[in-house]
């Protein structure tokens, strides 16, 4: 079963690094461009084949470590169940 987990900054979370991406944007011409808030995606084979176990396994794996929950939002997509 494949996944997918998006990480991003929650609202109200400082993003310097989307920043310099919307004012990289500005200076090559591209206007209009505002409120870049950047993030991560990872992508996961997994052996399992029941999505609900699936699902809690990924859950506990953001919580653990790949999202940091205090800042980060994820949210889960399984590709082959859903």
């Amino acid at each position: 079963m494949k996944a997918t987990i998006y990480i991003s900054l929650k609202n109200g979370v400082l993003d310097p690094q989307g920043k310099a991406i919307e004012n990289a944007l500005g200076q090559l011409g591209f206007e209009g461009v505002d409120n870049v808030r950047q993030g991560k995606m990872i992508e996961l084979d997994l052996a399992d084949t029941d999505a609900a176990d699936a699902r809690n396994r990924l859950e506990a794996m953001c919580e653990k470590l790949l999202a940091n929950t205090v800042i980060e939002n994820f949210e889960i997509h399984l590709n082959d169940a859903e």
